[in-house]
């Protein structure tokens, strides 16, 4: 492990940068560009105003497919609406040397809600030209099940905000046509596995019950009315019959204790290194790096890694290199390089 660079606030989210530099997003609404040795610049401008309250803020960061000709990033974040509500966003601009430029809202989450909680939010793209936007149901459990609102929906839309016609719900009167899965309650981590192109992504659930989904079109994951937690102060969550439900999809993969996952990233096609074939995820509560072995797309072990730092994971991110890279989420927050044994560098 290497420290390239701290004194962040609350760090949300790392994108790797071609040149050996970095993007990282603070919750509290600053873009900032790290370089390879640790330098870390004046917060970018042309950032769009967040909700900077609870676990709302700026969050996601990602290079657009075409970044390297065109420079275009993504960005989710908490938008402010009217009347104290907010919402998921995520916009797209240019990054101009410490300037975003021609900034574009691609995407909003309607209907905004009151509350400070469960914006989710990550950004993934696949190999035929969608991204994917996941998201929270905004601490309002019910949300998550009705079709005609974005909250608790992974959103799939083309590259410029425009509706795929071949997604699940187009062509539905009481259903918003953005949506691809719904039932998920508040979606903190997403990657795209290389080896297959699917999407996986993590959720916290209550008190217990975070997941691993594969998401697929149209489907139903289930919350508030299957989950294996339960409310914080420990009853039972009113909607929920129990851990199954005719039409609702099980988790690929549950924690009955919750670690608060966040941030994902596949460490695979990397047979120098011993992790090769590896899911990493962030544990917030559990304070620990946590790598699940794969066969294929079959979870046979766990790991903790580096939970003698005693600080939040909130990102990782995967480079072809075989290196990983990880955010802590403190007031002190730190950008880290892990080499993983084999790899070149690695003691």
């Amino acid at each position: 492990m290497t420290e390239i660079a701290r004194g962040l606030v609350h760090p949300w989210a790392v994108a790797p940068l071609p040149d050996g530099g970095f993007l990282v997003t603070e919750r509290p609404g600053q873009l900032r560009r790290i370089s390879e040795t640790g330098a870390v610049s004046a917060p970018i401008s042309g950032v769009p105003t967040v909700y900077a309250h609870g676990q709302g803020g700026l969050l996601d960061v990602v290079l657009a497919p075409d970044y390297s000709v065109t420079g275009r990033i993504y960005l989710s974040y908490a938008e402010p609406g009217e009347d104290g509500t907010a919402g998921t966003a995520v916009a797209t601009g240019l990054l101009r040397g410490d300037a975003l430029t021609e900034v574009r809202v691609i995407y909003r989450q309607m209907p905004k809600l009151e509350g400070p909680n469960h914006f989710g939010s990550r950004i993934v793209f696949d190999d035929n030209g969608h991204v994917f936007i996941s998201q929270g149901e905004r601490n309002d459990r019910p949300t998550a099940q009705k079709l005609d609102m974005l909250q608790g929906k992974l959103v799939r839309l083309n590259l410029d905000g425009s509706i795929p016609p071949d997604n699940p719900f187009v062509g539905r009167k009481d259903a918003r046509p953005e949506i691809w899965s719904y039932g998920h309650r508040n979606m903190q981590g997403m990657a795209i596995d290389p080896r297959t192109g699917k999407v996986w992504q993590s959720e916290h659930g209550p008190r217990g019950g975070d997941e691993i989904n594969l998401p697929e079109a149209g489907r139903n994951y289930g919350w508030p009315v299957i989950t294996h937690g339960i409310n914080y102060s420990g009853l039972k969550i009113p909607e929920a019959v129990g851990t199954a439900a005719t039409g609702m999809e099980q988790p690929y993969h549950v924690w009955e204790k919750s670690p608060a996952l966040s941030g994902m990233a596949f460490h695979v096609n990397q047979p120098a290194s011993k992790w090769n074939g590896s899911l990493f995820l962030g544990a917030l509560s559990g304070r620990a790096l946590i790598r699940l072995s794969l066969d294929g797309e079959r979870i046979t072990g766990e790991e903790r890694l580096l939970e003698s730092l005693e600080e939040r994971i909130r990102d990782v991110r995967a480079t072809p290199d075989g290196l990983l890279y990880v955010l802590t989420d403190e007031d002190d927050g730190r950008l880290l390089k892990i080499t993983p044994p084999g790899v070149a560098g690695a003691p």
